[in-house]
């Protein structure tokens, strides 16, 4: 899971960003050790077909829609033929449904469609990159189904895979994004995906501008993960026990109205 990528990203979104050169390099490790990228749609679309996957299986995924995806990341895509899968803020990107609140610059629409015509599957990340699980049910069904609308509109295809911002969701943000017509979903979690998992709650692995090269490997081979992101485990504890707790209070409240 990559979100910008650039030499200079704005200070909110530095901590998860990696720099070209960095990109480039792991790119470059995929492709010397092997392994075979594949879009979300096509990882899922095998898991429920019982079908075989290709050697070594990897999702190269962006979240956000950050310019630098383009401008970056694609080259590289492309210097190796390797599909990913963009899940955009259809009201964070430059254009018509620009509402603000972007962390740094991001793809227009021209560029979103370059990076579709190269074999980026775009997914949607809701339209203005709320917590999902703390929207009423009103405001949760908007942000999927317009994200979803925007993107069939701008696209000429409907989306088939969503990815929750921040990573977050329960049983009825899940729910709400299969009823908006997605067929898939992934979380982050910092864990490799397993089919177990089920199609709405499929794990990832964040990479870091922190994260070097030896790192990286070892992340992609399924190696000391839980050690790597120990911290991690502990933080997304706690924020779940918050984030809980401020849905029972806002219950509470409509009940008193």
């Amino acid at each position: 899971m990559y979100h910008a990528v650039g030499h200079r990203p704005a200070e909110a979104a530095y901590g998860l960003s990696v720099s070209p050169e960095a990109f480039a390099e792991q790119m470059e490790l995929l492709s010397e050790h092997g392994f075979t990228p594949l879009t979300t749609a096509e990882l899922a679309g095998t898991w429920r077909r019982s079908g075989p996957l290709p050697a070594r299986p990897v999702l190269i995924t962006f979240d956000d829609g950050y310019e630098g995806v383009h401008r970056h990341a694609l080259p590289a895509l492309v210097k190796h033929g390797f599909p990913s899968t963009l899940f955009v803020s259809t009201g964070w990107l430059r254009g018509p449904y620009d509402e603000g609140g972007a962390l740094d610059t991001m793809l227009d629409w021209g560029q979103v469609r370059e990076l579709v015509g190269a074999g980026t599957e775009i997914g949607g990340h809701s339209h203005s990159h709320p917590q999902l699980d703390q929207l009423d049910d009103e405001r949760l069904w908007y942000e999927t189904v317009r994200c979803r609308e925007i993107l069939t509109e701008e696209l000429g295809e409907r989306p088939v895979s969503f990815a929750y911002p921040y990573g977050y969701s329960d049983r009825r943000v899940r729910q709400a994004v299969r009823r908006a017509g997605y067929a898939q979903s992934l979380a982050v979690g910092n864990a490799l995906a397993e089919r177990r998992q089920g199609p709405y709650a499929l794990r990832r692995v964040t990479v870091r501008r922190s994260t070097g090269i030896e790192e990286f490997e070892r992340l992609v081979e399924g190696r000391s993960i839980a050690r790597n992101f120990a911290r991690d485990r502990v933080l997304t504890q706690g924020y779940a026990l918050v984030r809980r707790t401020r849905q029972a209070r806002r219950k509470v409240s409509r009940i008193r109205v």
